[in-house]
């Protein structure tokens, strides 16, 4: 067994172990909101949006973007439970902006071994290991951080699955203070439209 195999399951033995009243949690999310973020380690969004288990949905992804994907989450999310508002979290110093496209697939067609970051730039340790298959993937980086929000936020509103009551908020959470920082052009693109009932 891995170290961190061992870690993950004894720190699960002692989770489970006063679990509660937790078992009795619905499935639906009790503040109806759900969060779109990033992977990044350094995100909670269980601290940052004061949440406790069973508050929010938070559909996590590399850069926190709107991806097919995550739209899909975001869909489930409010047709089969309920959310009433979503919020689109970028943060700062976001590793999607160490690269482009044409960077990782230049990186994957050469090997697939892990990376390294120096200089500025990306160093791949292998040679000719690689495959041709990331070029078909979109990666969604990141060139500037307000205008992705934006992207994410006015991506999700225009999606044909997404109505247009639901209020879509844009922000940014700071990694060297903890706030979050609205980015008023997504939130005003996110702004509900009020649907008249049939």
């Amino acid at each position: 067994m891995s170290k961190i195999l061992d870690e993950v399951l004894k720190a699960n033995t002692e989770y489970a172990s006063t679990f509660g009243d937790k078992a009795n949690l619905g499935m639906p999310p009790k503040r109806r909101f759900a969060i779109l973020t990033c992977m990044d380690a350094r995100l909670d969004p269980a601290k940052y949006a004061g949440l406790s288990e069973g508050d929010a949905h938070v559909i996590r992804n590399a850069g926190g973007r709107a991806s097919e994907d995550a739209i899909r989450s975001l869909v489930i999310s409010y047709k089969l439970l309920g959310t009433k508002e979503w919020f689109v979290i970028h943060h700062t110093d976001c590793g999607m902006e160490t690269f482009t496209d044409d960077v990782m697939r230049g990186l994957l067609r050469n090997s697939l071994r892990t990376a390294q970051f120096k200089d500025g730039k990306w160093i791949d340790p292998g040679v000719n290991e690689g495959r041709v298959d990331g070029e078909y993937i979109d990666w969604l980086t990141i060139g500037n951080l307000e205008k992705s929000v934006v992207d994410d936020v006015r991506h999700i509103r225009m999606h044909p699955l997404v109505p247009q009551d639901i209020p879509i908020y844009g922000y940014i959470f700071d990694v060297k203070s903890g706030q979050l920082k609205e980015v008023k052009e997504a939130t005003e693109i996110g702004r509900p439209v009020m649907m008249k009932a049939a």
